[in-house]
């Protein structure tokens, strides 16, 4: 299994048979979206830095909202969640999604804005690899961050949506780098390029792992 990082949200996973995208976005972000192919995407809302379903080809097969699927023997389940800590009053709904491929079990948050309930953490228990928002602003941040990695107890962590270099400062002013995210998890981390991961390697203990953004 590979995973790459697309940038922003937006992930790669690739199995030996199956290839699934998470949301994809907009170069309005300040940096455009990799030319990539998927046999399926996932969505966790519907916002222009996650949505972009047209800029993966392939012909993927589109997950965009709660319910459970059964991909190209890809299993899959999208939970609701809320985009901010008011129960969606500010930026409306999220999807966080669990995704079982290949004898690996997936947690994409998407832009989640709360710590979990237990009926939430519930769905996600025995989640080996976490994709979690850190930047704040429009989702939880740093110190939130922790606490929803030491509800869930993945094996690893992989940030996302946090500052990096090439991001619209306007539309993003206030987001904390990943930097802030590993400060507070005790975390000194050498970005890779990709992650290539079996159940085999999984660690036996909490790992960070910091992805490059490949363009």
């Amino acid at each position: 299994m590979e995973i790459s990082y697309l940038g922003h949200s937006s992930f790669r996973l690739k199995g030996k048979n199956v290839s699934l995208v998470t949301d994809p976005y907009s170069p309005e972000i300040g940096f455009k979206f990799p030319k990539i192919e998927a046999d399926i995407i996932t969505i966790s809302h519907d916002h222009q830095d996650h949505n972009q379903k047209d800029l993966v080809g392939g012909n993927p097969y589109v997950i965009a909202g709660p319910g459970e699927y059964e991909v190209k023997e890809v299993s899959i389940y999208g939970l609701q969640t809320f985009h901010d800590e008011t129960q969606g009053t500010k930026r409306g709904k999220n999807t966080v999604y669990r995704i079982e491929l290949e004898d690996l079990s997936f947690g994409h948050l998407g832009d989640l804005g709360h710590s979990l309930s237990a009926a939430q953490l519930s769905e996600l228990n025995g989640v080996d690899i976490l994709f979690i928002p850190v930047g704040g602003v429009y989702t939880i941040g740093p110190k939130t961050a922790v606490e929803v990695v030491s509800q869930i107890e993945p094996m690893m962590v992989i940030p996302m949506h946090y500052s990096v270099q090439g991001l619209d400062e306007k539309v993003f002013a206030g987001m904390a780098g990943v930097e802030d995210f590993l400060k507070e998890m005790g975390a000194k981390v050498v970005p890779q390029p990709k992650l290539i991961i079996s159940r085999e390697k999984l660690p036996t203990e909490l790992e960070v792992i910091v992805l490059e953004r490949r363009q």
